[in-house]
């Protein structure tokens, strides 16, 4: 028992590890090009969205304040019910879905001040 609760942890170290490698393998202007060509049709290409359809501005220091990463991760990753937001798990890799996360986080316009 000793022993497989010793690989178990081996095995979720690399796992984790293997996360952060393929995080790092997505750049910014990687995510800004994802963003353009995935989001930026309901979000804006300034990430401001459109009030008519209720797209959240991402450059809203509130916006950003109230919405951590993992919450983030998870509407881009499930979607959003209720909205027309989809899910993009099956279309997105998870370390694009982190890239697309940081792009969205760069885009606060309180971070600059």
């Amino acid at each position: 028992m000793r022993a497989f609760t010793r690989m178990l942890s081996l095995v979720i170290i690399a796992v984790s590890l293997l996360g952060v490698v393929s995080y790092s393998a997505v750049t910014k202007s990687d995510a800004a090009g994802l963003f353009k060509s995935k989001c930026s049709m309901c979000h804006g290409l300034d990430g401001k969205g459109y009030p008519a359809i209720h797209t959240p501005n991402f450059t809203s220091s509130q916006w950003q304040q109230r919405h951590s990463d993992a919450r983030i991760a998870a509407a881009i990753a499930n979607g959003v019910q209720g909205t027309s937001m989809p899910a993009w798990k099956t279309k997105l890799s998870t370390a694009q879905i982190h890239a697309l996360v940081l792009y969205i986080r760069s885009l606060n316009s309180a971070k600059g001040q």
